[in-house]
């Protein structure tokens, strides 16, 4: 099995690199035509050299908005973890759920004594009867 993953590592940098430069819009493609990057991709796939090309130099690259990449933008949002019983929006909606459940107990246990009540009115009726 090992002998066939640098074919597939291959593989699926060709595939790869082929869906990235058909889905590309045109203007964002440098240097060439898209249809030269598509045809220099399928012929130079098999040693690397036109996937590799096509992902180095065919397409532009943008910046991150703000001009930060997402790692140091990552570095200085961090995200401040809360602890359930402190988050006051976690436990509100434990409170709505206790509620719902409350009241669907509630209507069971009504439904339950009605149900209890018919049978006995029934047994009454047969031992009468």
């Amino acid at each position: 099995m090992l002998r066939y993953l640098p074919f597939l590592l291959v593989l699926a940098l060709w595939i790869y690199a082929f869906i990235d430069c058909l889905n590309t819009p045109e203007e964002e493609v440098r240097g060439l035509p898209k249809v030269v990057w598509v045809i220099i991709i399928l012929l130079f796939g098999e040693v690397l050299v036109g996937p590799v090309a096509w992902l180095v130099a065919g397409k532009r690259r943008h910046a991150p908005a703000g001009g930060a990449t997402p790692s140091e933008w990552h570095r200085n949002h961090r995200a401040r973890f809360v602890a359930p019983d402190d988050n006051p929006e976690f436990l509100d909606s434990l409170k709505e759920g206790n509620k719902k459940d409350e009241a669907l107990l509630k209507d069971w246990e009504a439904d339950l004594r009605r149900r209890e009540e018919e049978l006995k009115r029934r047994e009454k009726e047969q031992g009468e009867g």
